[in-house]
């Protein structure tokens, strides 16, 4: 099975802790691996080596890889970072660093073998004046310490009537981790990703440097960084776009059997105006109508669908949502009546839901505090995130949803598919997307056991496979390779600019080992 059986919970908390301290026990961290110096340093007395603060900075939301640093810093200012590169950049052999938010890689990429992993959350509990978020109304942006969530950052926004424009479907993660990839979901289409939505950064670079930057300002650090995968610095502050925040939202969802007229459909919607938000996923028939993700569907619609599964074997679901506020409330139904004329979803079959606007940014936490519940949070998610051409996007209906996914049957998990526009990514920056005007984002979200993944994670490769041998040239969304070979051709043409800038902000190459990009094995 790829799902985990309905166990209780503290039976599977008390399995997860004690398969990583047996983890933890044998590659037992080596305080001994860090140069002695060490201990003179103002810092040392907030590098952590026990067990528990060793464990956290071990595992992440993949819960697969399992790197063991010497120590874990639990910073009180930036300063204690700066410190800590610096005296690394000193030493004849330096030690790695890694900079951890939530944790909510799926590979380690935040993880440190035998160096030393940033407790980034640690700063949230020492600001001397407010919570690390500044709102200008007047220049409409925020100013947010690198370790805020973005559930804070919209609750602080929202207080003055205004909000970030582009966000991730999952609202607690760190701003300096999703700016260190990218960070995009439904509204990336019209307002661009997260990295597309920043206008100044301070950085503490690998050499320990302490750098404002912008396009304008040390402009080279400014566009390493955003989705530069943390390897240039260590994002400390990001100054934030703001617009004025809807109220509510009107959610509409409508189901397709036909992938061909679903994309059409999908596309047509990203270049009308006066749609805000448009994602698309798919339902198989031997999965549930609803999942953790998205508990969309009442009983009755529930029956329906399954019903039409049966029939079709596939079907797919095409999200889209309009804004609103007190001034729209009237013209807001008329306003989704016109989105979703000349759409040719199953008659019938289209479902609408009226959320607050928080409530619908939030709504994955819903199901995070389910799993938890129930003990199926802390298991193995070889999650795989492709952006695929929309040239080849059929094809990869074909050979992945149909003939891969579909016919060996193993995932439970939410399986996402919706259309992004290049136009709104500064290709000066980091984050690599295809040379397409547009392209889809494809997330397979799988969820396994510790006797399972591997399946899962095999099912994976063979859609890599798949893509390699019918020519796709698919590019990973928070990547994982094992060569430098695959590094290189992920980048493309990008990748002499990507050693120069490590070069230039990292050379002794100390920052994110756990990328396996210039610390590969």
């Amino acid at each position: 099975m790829a799902s985990p059986s309905l166990i209780p919970a503290h039976f599977i908390v008390f399995f997860v802790v004690s398969r990583l301290m047996s983890i933890i026990g044998n590659l037992r961290p080596s305080k001994n691996s860090l140069p002695c110096e060490i201990d003179s340093l103002g810092v040392h007395a907030k590098l952590r080596y026990d067990l528990d603060a060793i464990g956290l900075a071990s595992t992440d939301y993949g819960n697969i890889v399992h790197e063991i640093p010497s120590a874990v810093l639990y910073p009180t200012s930036i300063d204690d970072i700066i410190e800590l590169i610096k005296f690394s950049n000193e030493c004849p052999l330096p030690f790695n660093v890694a900079a951890r938010g939530h944790g909510h890689s799926v590979r380690g990429q935040a993880m440190a073998h035998d160096g030393v992993v940033v407790n980034m959350l640690s700063l949230k509990k020492h600001y001397k004046n407010g919570n690390g978020i500044r709102v200008s109304t007047s220049g409409n942006y925020a100013d947010v310490g690198g370790e805020q969530l973005w559930i804070d950052v919209l609750n602080a926004t929202l207080e003055h009537g205004l909000a970030p424009l582009s966000w991730t479907d999952y609202l607690y993660l760190t701003v300096g981790g999703t700016l260190s990839n990218a960070g995009f979901s439904g509204q990336t289409f019209l307002y661009g990703p997260q990295i597309s939505n920043v206008l100044e950064l301070d950085v503490i670079t690998g050499k320990g440097d302490f750098m404002t930057c912008s396009k304008d300002q040390n402009s080279e650090l400014f566009y390493a960084v955003l989705g530069g995968l943390g390897l240039f610095g260590i994002i400390t502050r990001a100054r934030i776009v703001l617009a004025k925040a809807p109220k509510r939202v009107k959610w509409v969802r409508m189901i397709y059997s036909d992938f061909s007229i679903f994309t059409r459909d999908q596309e047509h919607l990203i270049s009308t105006k006066g749609l805000e938000y448009l994602e698309g996923s798919l339902l198989m028939d031997y999965t549930p109508a609803n999942n953790w993700r998205s508990s969309f569907f009442s009983p009755s619609n529930e029956s329906q669908i399954i019903s039409l599964l049966k029939k079709h074997g596939i079907l797919y679901c095409l999200d889209m949502v309009k804004y609103y506020d007190d001034e729209t409330a009237n013209s807001v139904d008329k306003d989704v009546q016109m989105l979703q004329e000349g759409l040719n979803f199953i008659p019938g079959f289209t479902f609408m839901r009226d959320e607050t606007y928080v409530d619908f940014l939030n709504r994955v936490r819903c199901g995070e505090i389910t799993l938890k519940s129930k003990g199926l949070w802390d298991v193995p998610n070889p999650w795989l995130n492709l952006l695929v051409p929309k040239s080849r996007i059929l094809d990869f209906n074909a050979g992945v949803f149909v003939d891969i996914i579909h016919r060996q049957k193993k995932t439970t998990g939410p399986l996402l598919v919706f259309p992004l526009t290049k136009i709104v990514w500064d290709d000066k920056m980091s984050a690599v997307v295809p040379d397409e005007d547009i392209f889809y984002s494809v997330g397979l979200l799988h969820s396994g056991s510790f006797n399972d993944w591997q399946d899962l994670d095999n099912q994976n490769n063979e859609i890599l496979e798949f893509c390699d041998r019918a020519g796709i040239k698919m590019k990973q969304y928070l990547p994982h390779y094992k060569s430098k070979e695959e590094w290189i051709k992920h980048f493309g043409p990008k990748w002499n600019t990507f050693q120069e800038r490590k070069a230039q902000f990292d050379p002794r190459m100390i920052l994110s080992p756990g990328q396996n990009i210039f610390n590969y094995v």
